[in-house]
């Protein structure tokens, strides 16, 4: 029963009215509605109501069946309490004259089963039964009548059931003894039947009923007339008086009333009348398309539904019957669902392919029911349908590596680059932060150098860089997601920092004393050693030029020699300056 709450629980009545609900403190199915089983089902045989309890997370449809039990609640009654039948006096005996028949909105024994007549020496009562066995009474003359002896005669008719306990219902009659005329109009058939279909126009003829009159003159004109017909079949159909033909007064429809059943009466002008039986049968065409009721939708669906998952549940129903009442559904087949037939008239939508929201986020599913008529009648609905994002993509680097140049002496706080990381995720799914993966350089934290901007990506150089201690820092940027589990990529970052003459160059020269005596005019110190003369960063090499003072005892004079890189490792060239000539 917790589970119940918890999931949604809801129950549908096929028809129109909700008759139950479902009690979610105990699992009960109650009746909110007063169930009357005779404006439910008439007179069918079986009354049963359909309902669906609709159950969600996951979606599911369970059917059920409330048999409604007929309890004898109706008595028999007649249209009227008092009617009235004139009768010639020149009728013959073993005529028949038909009675307004009662009606017991009920079901077998509770429903009408006999008629009883007042007993009179002048009538007897017949009860007939029709096709769907419903009885009529007839009243029957037995003898002669006589206008001077007894005008009027009065009875009761009397309608029963056999229900516990018997239930009836009475009608007065009062037969009125008409003088002269000896023959009454006779029709030319005692039942008159005729199909005709629903969409028939407004004022066509159905059929038309004649009746003969064997008197002259006068007594032999007959006039038609419905005799004691319901008020809403009164209003369908109207009988000329003077030709007997019927015709149609108003739009039928099958779905509401398959026949109908007319009582006609032909009367001469003597008063005396006959009754025939017009049965008018409604055939169906295909005048209602199908109806769509959408019952329930799963909407936002997770993309990582499994397949088979119920989506959305619909009913259809079509008024038509036989062919044009069946009904066939249908969804395009390019769609990632399926539709699944639950119970007659019920369909399911389930998910057929997986869904993919960075591919589709939404879908309109457009279900299409189509009948068997001809031509088929067709109607849609339009099912939406959001799928809702799952955190199934990491963010993506929109470079494999980054790399670049920062000149030495940068300022504190410089930017250095910019990373970017897009995420095909929605929401906060794709919400993208990024941070510095641990590292160190030269014995520090990375963190003391470099840092990363976590909402835009931009690294900044949080020192001053030094080419001649750090030439070049390698290090990692993580870009993570706002998913539950969180995504994440990491992408290398490459940074070279530029060298600047920021610093002279310097001769680191070991103290070194060395005699030795050139001729006059000679280029060159021999035997100097060259891996003395070592620049500021320790490279042993000449980049520049560089100058050193060499005292040359020979005559206590000093020349400035310009050392290049071009010599040899144990030989200087000794070139004087361009303004001091002559010999070293």
């Amino acid at each position: 029963l917790p589970a119940l709450r918890h999931r949604g629980v809801r129950v549908f009545d096929t028809g129109r009215t909700q008759y139950f609900f479902l009690d979610l403190q105990n699992g009960h199915l109650c009746i909110k509605e007063r169930v009357d089983r005779e404006k439910i089902c008439a007179a069918a045989a079986k009354c049963a109501l359909n309902f669906e309890i609709l159950v969600k997370n996951p979606m599911k449809l369970y059917r059920g069946e409330v048999q409604i039990q007929d309890i004898n609640d109706n008595s028999p009654s007649f249209p009227v309490r008092n009617s009235v039948l004139e009768i010639s006096e020149y009728t013959a005996p073993g005529t028949h004259f038909p009675l307004e028949k009662a009606q017991d909105p009920d079901i077998g024994v509770n429903s009408l089963q006999n008629y009883e007549c007042s007993e009179s020496s002048y009538f007897s009562l017949d009860v007939k039964s029709g096709d769907e066995g419903v009885k009529y009474p007839e009243l029957i003359l037995v003898k002669s009548l006589d206008r001077e002896q007894e005008a009027a005669h009065n009875l009761i008719l009397t309608a029963t059931d056999s229900g516990h306990p018997v239930k009836s219902g009475s009608t007065t009659i009062q037969i009125i003894v008409l003088d002269g005329n000896d023959n009454a109009p006779e029709f030319t058939q005692p039942v008159y039947k005729v199909t005709v279909r629903e969409d028939v126009a407004v004022g066509s003829r159905v059929l038309q009923v004649t009746a003969t009159d064997r008197d002259e003159g006068p007594n032999a004109e007959v006039k038609y007339s419905f005799f004691k017909i319901p008020e809403k079949f009164d209003k369908t159909f109207k009988l000329d008086p003077g030709s007997g033909e019927i015709e149609v007064t108003e739009k039928l429809n099958f779905e509401e009333q398959e026949l109908y059943e007319l009582d006609v009466q032909a009367r001469d002008a003597g008063g005396l009348s006959s009754h025939s039986k017009v049965l008018i049968k409604v055939a169906d065409v295909n005048n209602h398309v199908p109806e769509i009721v959408i019952m329930s939708v799963f909407s936002p669906v997770p993309e990582d539904t499994p397949l088979g998952t119920v989506i959305a549940i619909f009913n259809v129903q079509d008024r038509d019957s036989g062919a044009n009442g069946e009904v066939r559904c249908s969804i395009a087949e390019r769609l990632p669902f399926r539709l699944e037939r639950s119970f007659d008239n019920y369909y399911s939508v389930v998910t057929s392919q997986e869904l993919d929201r960075e591919e589709v986020a939404e879908y309109n599913v457009t279900v299409r029911a189509a009948d068997g008529g001809s031509p088929a009648l067709w109607s849609s609905a339009v099912v939406a349908l959001r799928v809702l994002d799952v955190n199934d993509n990491a963010p993506v680097f929109a470079e494999a590596r980054y790399s670049a140049r920062l000149p030495e002496n940068n300022a504190a706080g410089a930017l250095v680059l910019t990373v970017r990381a897009a995420d095909a995720d929605w929401g906060q799914n794709a919400r993208v932060r990024y941070r510095l993966s641990e590292g160190r350089v030269r014995g520090a934290p990375l963190s003391s150098y470099v840092s990363v901007q976590a909402e835009t990506g931009a690294l900044y150089a949080l020192r001053s860089f030094d080419y001649e201690e750090v030439r070049e820092v390698g290090l990692w940027v993580r870009a993570e997601d706002g998913g539950a589990p969180a995504l994440s990529s990491n992408v290398s970052v490459r940074l070279v920092i530029v060298d600047e003459n920021d610093n002279a160059p310097q001769v680191l020269l070991r103290r070194w004393r060395r005699s030795q005596l050139l001729p006059a005019g000679s280029g060159a110190l021999r035997g100097v050693p060259a891996s003395h003369f070592v620049g500021i960063d320790g490279v042993r090499a000449f980049l520049h030029s560089y100058s050193h003072e060499v005292s040359l005892t020979a005559d206590s004079r000093k020349s400035q020699l310009r050392l290049s890189g071009g010599s040899c490792c144990d030989t200087l060239p000794a070139r004087p300056p361009a303004e001091a000539s002559g010999d070293l």
